[in-house]
């Protein structure tokens, strides 16, 4: 067996189960090696029932009272079943799987294993596992992998077919020089992989991640090297002068701009007047004023005869900023041009027309506006929203279209420069540290479940007053693997808990783009008062009237990633408040959303969930959601970013040749899959 080989090679993987595996980004070999568990499970001894705390996952041995019953309750079948041990009773409950009627024998001796919850003023145990006694006892103190799955992919299924692929697998050799593994006391990547599947125990599993994390870091670090030795400083083609119109603009704005975004103003500035191309970062938190920086560097490329294009993650946003721009440079005589992937065929032949004729002075649009088809005429000036979501390589092939244009690109996420200098290495870096004082502060608050009756009064109090909410879920269905909100059954239950007249919708990424667009236009014109959602809203559109933005299981989620998602709140005039409810009773996970109560400033929450985690709880909680690395995250693992960048400086020029030469494969892995989606 080869990594190249397609899974079809595994023992029990068909056709069918082929295009399955296919939805998870799966389709050789080393893909499926690279699909690493979440998270794992760890199987305590069985507790008593008198034992049973709210929020903990747990397993008891105990005896079935009666038979099972049914009910339906809306959609869902309903079982439950009445336990016994010496200690006391307590109900289970199972959704949609009603033949545990017959399975489950009454008098009969099991072990339950699941989350506990109160209901209805009693203890209860939801969606349990059950097990034989061997069979339980067999799994005490293993670490069993939790995969990311899709329907129909089962974690079983994918634990089996690794197995298999370890065991046949003729692995390459390692590629870090073994100098490089001696000094960093790195593990073999092969003996790594194995672990991070199927680790012994928690050590194995800490050094085997510690490995695979560096070399995430590291091919990512040495991308950029041969990035910046491909790129020396390029001379402008497009060398600008000060435009008046800019300073008309600035005069038209509500408010004066800051002290920051008159620094970073001048930066562009300087960098526009240069003989040099700009290749510059802003880097700025959620609301501090990027995109009018944008705006004014998009004018000044027009007014200099030169084309813009302002390059944006979501059709939605793209939308957005076509409306904002088109209003807001009237005045000026901009011609705007949209173009996104949802365009007819015929609406695209339109656009790539007047972009080529220059008839459009500004191109807004998605990924669309890399497309072959697109030629520019003379295009200055290059803009990027949320550079992240693009990477390297396609902002490559946008400069490529205009003949080495300026680029300028933007980022909402709270780097820590030492961190971003780093990662943006082929970058300067101007950061916006600092709010508009017009903005009301977001009020804050972190709660348990129990708050939830008092929520939804609030929730119903803002749609009563005009206003909308967002409504964060980490899960899109019910899944037997993890234990946290979904959407498609929170939407349902909030459609009983909230007033009649309020329209509630769901959104989340499974969604066909038309649909998703579709409810978020209905969402940013006003017509839903409650969306429910996974992170797909964490870079969406500006929704001034939305007031409320409450976060389910927040424990689960970044801290980095919650300041986004609270960004999308606090961008109109009234009062604006965010609701974490933690359904963990952690001490840890209490303090680490505190953080968030405390400020609204991500780059201070950066800087202080990374003094107080370090190195702690590594797996299920990912702080750069949108860092296209499968283990590493950039604030827990700060440290092994910095050790592989410094292992890549490190390493002679002849040393980087004769890896490439035994290992010709690198070459497309790090230019394409480590930052084709940086």
């Amino acid at each position: 067996m080869e990594a190249n080989d397609k899974i079809k090679v595994i023992k029990g993987i068909g056709e069918k189960t082929e295009k399955l595996f296919q939805k998870l980004g799966i389709e050789t070999v080393q893909d499926l090696l690279e699909h690493y568990p979440r998270g794992y499970e760890e199987f305590d001894r069985p507790e008593t029932i008198a034992s049973m705390k709210e929020g903990i996952t747990i397993a008891i041995e105990a005896s079935l009272v009666s038979i099972p019953k049914i009910k339906k309750v809306r959609n869902l079948q309903i079982t439950s079943a009445q336990v016994k041990d010496v200690t006391g009773i307590m109900t289970l409950n199972w959704f949609n799987m009603p033949f545990l009627q017959k399975t489950l024998h009454s008098g009969y001796h099991y072990i339950f294993r699941g989350k506990v919850i109160r209901k209805n003023g009693i203890l209860v145990m939801e969606q349990p596992g059950i097990y034989q006694r061997e069979n339980y006892y067999k799994l005490l103190l293993i670490l069993q992998p939790i995969y990311p799955l899709t329907e129909g992919i089962t974690n079983t299924l994918i634990s089996k077919s690794i197995k298999q692929v370890l065991s046949e697998l003729t692995f390459a050799k390692d590629y870090i020089p073994k100098h490089i593994a001696k000094e960093y006391g790195l593990l073999d990547r092969t003996k790594a992989i194995s672990a991070v599947h199927f680790p012994k125990d928690r050590e194995s599993m800490m050094k085997a991640r510690q490995r695979l994390v560096f070399d995430e870091f590291f091919l990512y670090a040495l991308a950029l090297r041969k990035l910046k030795e491909k790129k020396v400083v390029l001379a402008s083609e497009y060398i600008m002068k000060d435009s008046p119109e800019c300073e008309g603009l600035i005069r038209t704005f509500p408010y004066p701009l800051t002290k920051a975004q008159l620094r970073v103003w001048e930066e562009i500035k300087k960098d526009l007047h240069s003989d040099y191309v700009m290749n510059r970062l802003i880097q700025g938190d959620v609301g501090c004023g990027k995109t009018i920086l944008a705006i004014l560097a998009l004018l000044m490329a027009v007014k200099n005869g030169y084309q813009a294009s302002f390059m944006v993650p979501t059709e939605v946003l793209a939308k957005q900023h076509y409306k904002s721009l088109t209003e807001l440079l009237k005045e000026y005589g901009v011609s705007i041009c949209f173009l996104v992937g949802s365009m007819t065929a015929k609406e695209k032949r339109e656009a790539y027309e007047k972009i080529k004729t220059h008839e459009a002075d500004i191109i807004v649009g998605t990924h669309a506006l890399i497309q072959e088809k697109v030629e520019y005429d003379r295009l200055g000036l290059v803009i990027t929203d949320e550079q992240h979501r693009f990477g390297v390589k396609q902002r490559e092939t946008l400069m490529n279209k205009g003949g080495n244009p300026h680029v300028l690109v933007m980022s909402a996420t709270p780097i820590p420069r030492t961190l971003a200098i780093i990662l943006y290495g082929d970058l300067d870096i101007s950061i916006v540290d600092e709010l508009p004082a017009r903005r009301l502060p977001i009020k804050n608050c972190v709660v348990d479940t129990n708050y939830r009756p008092s929520a939804y009064r609030f929730i119903d109090k803002q749609a009563a007053e005009g206003r909308q909410t967002y409504v964060i879920c980490p899960m899109v269905e019910e899944s037997e693997e993890v234990e946290a909100e979904n959407v498609m059954e929170y939407t349902e239950r909030l459609k009983e808990e909230l007033d009649s007249k309020v329209t509630i919708e769901f959104l989340h990424g499974k969604m066909k783009p038309k649909d998703k667009n579709d409810v978020m236009e209905r969402f940013a014109n006003g017509e839903i008062k409650v969306l429910v959602s996974t992170t797909v809203v964490e870079v969406g559109v500006n929704v001034p009237n939305a007031t409320v933005m409450m976060v389910e299981n927040a424990e689960r989620f970044g801290l980095a990633q919650l300041h986004q998602l609270r960004g999308r709140v606090g961008r109109g005039e009234h009062q604006s408040y965010c609701i974490f409810v933690c359904g963990s009773s952690s001490r840890d996970a209490w303090d680490r959303l505190n953080i968030l109560n405390k400020s609204n400033d991500g780059f201070y929450i950066a800087s202080e969930d990374l003094k107080l985690r370090g190195q702690g709880d590594i797996f299920g909680i990912r702080q750069s959601g949108d860092m296209d690395f499968k283990l590493g995250d950039i604030f827990t693992d700060a440290s092994l970013l910095k050790a592989a960048a410094e292992a890549v400086r490190s390493l002679k020029d002849n040393e980087i040749d004769k890896m490439f030469a035994t290992y010709p494969y690198l070459e497309e892995k790090i230019l394409y899959k480590n930052t084709g989606t940086l």
